[in-house]
């Protein structure tokens, strides 16, 4: 059954879409500039309006004085230099917000003037959990940076971070197939090469998140070498599985690194295996764009000392390339089995 086009419906779905974006991107910009942990407090509601006087100001920065960031890396800094750091957070919470409501209200209004198929209810639903779950697990991941550690758990950061992915993957794949809203997704023979390549930027996007709040690309900024060696001169191959691999940040670097060596040479395969299909063509030239200048992104962002606008747009083009992936992906539906 062919769903009727609605271009509200298609609005809907860019403006959040694209306002996660933003929300993803801020939320970057906040762990890159040091500014997660100057918000103390969970106020889901008083949270809304800002420092307004120089007591409330003095009363925030009183909290932040008692944190061990504050403590043992931050104990110099001054009120003015508090408020930078603040207004990052403030910032990214606030947007987090709105973004709820942005999603929410019209996504009940079409639910109400039955602009959304029975079947896919549930996924819109879904979708809603997720950003009130989003919501729970950012303040899970700043509680774990107020007590003992200067940092939050790279654990609670990943999943904080992945589970935004997932509501844009959602977001976008619903977007791609708003036309007769058949969000159905499946692994078969027809794309499971596709999965395949999808499965392995997530994996990489983790373990970028890993590299991130372990600050692991301070230990290693060189490339090709990592200080004169391939392999890390305390890597010990035993430990390939041990805890390590995601705890110790020499090792978390080397993972990163082999996990896009892997991405780029599975998908030199996967280009001449579906460049002979001519509606993949022109995805697969973007994809090799992308991919090419996050690889390029990456290895400017080590060898800057991690400059953050270089480590923001690496981030961005992370996002990018797994859209037009799933693009790729929305096409093996229409074209059929990949050989």
């Amino acid at each position: 059954m062919e769903f009727k086009q609605n271009n509200l419906f298609q609005a809907w779905l860019i403006s959040t879409a694209l306002f996660l974006l933003i929300l993803i991107t801020v939320g970057g910009l906040t762990r890159l500039t040091g500014s997660g942990l100057s918000i103390t407090k969970w106020q889901v509601f008083s949270g809304i309006i800002p420092p307004l006087t120089e007591a409330t100001w003095n009363k925030y920065f009183d909290l932040y004085k008692k944190i061990p960031e504050y403590k043992l890396e931050n104990f110099h800094i001054t009120l003015n230099e508090f408020k930078y750091i603040f207004w990052w957070e403030y910032i990214h919470r606030l947007l987090a917000r709105i973004i709820v409501f942005l999603f929410a209200i019209p996504f009940f209004y079409f639910l109400f003037k039955n602009k959304i198929l029975k079947q896919n209810k549930i996924y819109f639903f879904l979708i809603l959990i997720l950003f009130f779950f989003q919501g729970f697990i950012g303040w899970y991941m700043v509680k774990s940076g107020l007590t003992e550690k200067t940092d939050v758990s790279h654990f609670r950061l990943a999943t904080h971070l992945m589970i935004a992915i997932f509501i844009y993957l959602m977001l976008f794949w619903a977007l791609i197939n708003s036309h007769n809203q058949n969000f159905n997704f499946y692994i078969s023979k027809k794309n499971i090469l596709i999965v395949v390549l999808i499965s392995l930027i997530l994996l990489q996007m983790i373990w970028g998140a890993f590299t991130s709040g372990l600050k692991a690309g301070l230990l290693y900024q060189t490339w090709p070498l990592m200080n004169d060696h391939f392999i890390p001169s305390n890597f010990k191959i035993t430990e390939l599985l041990s805890y390590n691999i995601i705890a110790e940040p020499g090792y978390v670097q080397f993972i990163h690194r082999l996990l896009a060596y892997l991405i780029f040479f599975y998908f030199i395969f996967l280009f001449f295996k579906l460049i002979k299909i001519p509606k993949y063509k022109n995805i697969l030239y973007l994809i090799s764009f992308f991919l090419f200048l996050q690889i390029i992104l990456g290895i400017l962002t080590l060898i800057s000392g991690l400059n953050i606008f270089l480590a923001s747009m690496h981030q961005i083009c992370s996002i990018i390339l797994i859209s037009n992936v799933f693009y790729l992906l929305y096409l093996s539906k229409k074209i059929g089995k990949v050989n």
